[in-house]
């Protein structure tokens, strides 16, 4: 082997060595810290670990595995009832949503929520303000906020309405989208494929599948 192969091999070697270094710190900082985005994790692990290539970032889908695997190792007894409890507070406050056709996304349906995070949840109306009224009428106060989404890569990111708000000591995030948004998911954050949803039914067999099974054909049944 040359000194110049060699040298090629060793400098991909480290690079892969510190990608995956910096995808496990990224997901300890999601897990441990409560930080949400992938891209913020990342960096943030990268200065934390001194590592200063921007070719050894991970990509958001393995900062994704890495966060699965840190639950698996460190909070195999507790997050998995923080998820059925975040799913089943997603059910009631789906039921309570029907009107605006709620779907559940975001980390509560992939399987990665912890006791940070939020029942993030779609809800469609083409009045951002009859889904206020309706929380108004019924006594929830919320904050607001908007959020980008994207549906193509070299789109536009239109904003959309944010309703935040708390039942049962749990956070909530609901985004209201168009109705003619219920045809084309948004692209998601981790992979820029469009978004997983689950309506009020498949969240409902969600729940009802066995906690032994994997939860990729725990998530693949009640999407079907």
């Amino acid at each position: 082997m040359s000194r110049g192969e060699h040298h090629r091999i060793h400098t991909h070697d480290r690079l892969q060595r510190n990608r995956v270094r910096i995808a496990q710190e990224a997901a300890r900082l999601m897990s441990e810290h409560g930080i949400r985005d992938f891209h913020h994790a990342k960096l943030k692990a990268a200065e934390r670990l001194g590592i200063l290539d921007t070719q050894a970032l991970p990509r958001n889908q393995e900062i994704e595995q890495a966060l699965r695997e840190h639950q698996r190792l460190f909070l195999g007894d507790s997050q998995p009832q923080l998820l059925r409890q975040r799913r089943e507070a997603a059910l009631d406050a789906m039921r309570f949503l029907a009107a605006f056709e709620p779907r559940l996304v975001g980390a509560v349906l992939e399987g990665t929520a912890d006791a940070h995070s939020a029942v993030c949840l779609h809800v469609y109306s083409d009045d951002p303000e009859a889904v206020m009224l309706y929380l108004r009428e019924h006594g929830v106060p919320f904050d607001t906020q908007v959020r980008r989404l994207r549906y193509g890569r070299d789109e536009d990111q239109p904003e959309y309405q944010v309703l935040l708000f708390a039942a049962d000591e749990l956070p909530f995030d609901l985004t209201v989208l168009p109705r003619d948004a219920l045809r084309q998911a948004p692209l998601d954050r981790a992979d820029d494929r469009p978004m997983r949803r689950a309506s009020l039914t498949q969240v409902e067999l969600l729940l009802a599948e066995d906690p032994a099974e994997g939860f990729e054909q725990q998530l693949s049944a009640a999407l079907r």
